[in-house]
């Protein structure tokens, strides 16, 4: 009884190292996933900022494109109407002309 006693005893102590060792591994997983965790939600602020950041660029630059093209329309638009003032113009002389021919002898 004495020797199975020991090894009875000799066990327990080995089965409460054992789940002193499991316990701790188990804590040190828990932990390691935390850490894991805040790891991984800083990544996705870092990426959602990095995202708002792009879109905001890439919104002043189709406002800027925007605005650019516009310019250009505003151009084209003014050198067409000039254009055809100068022709009506042209056009308006012509026929002051002939109707000053048509009337004066």
């Amino acid at each position: 009884m004495d020797v199975s006693s020991r090894v009875l005893s000799e066990l327990a102590s080995r089965e409460a190292a054992l789940d002193a060792q499991i316990e701790a591994a188990r804590a040190q997983a828990q932990q390691t996933v935390e850490a894991a965790e805040a790891r991984a939600a800083g990544i996705l602020r870092d990426a959602e900022a990095q995202v708002r950041s792009m879109q905001a660029e890439h919104e002043q630059k189709l406002t800027a494109d925007m605005q650019s093209i516009r310019d250009a329309a505003r151009g084209e638009a003014k050198t067409q109407a000039d254009r055809t003032r100068a022709l009506a113009e042209g056009k308006l002389g012509q026929a002051v002309e002939t109707i000053m021919r048509a009337v004066l002898p």
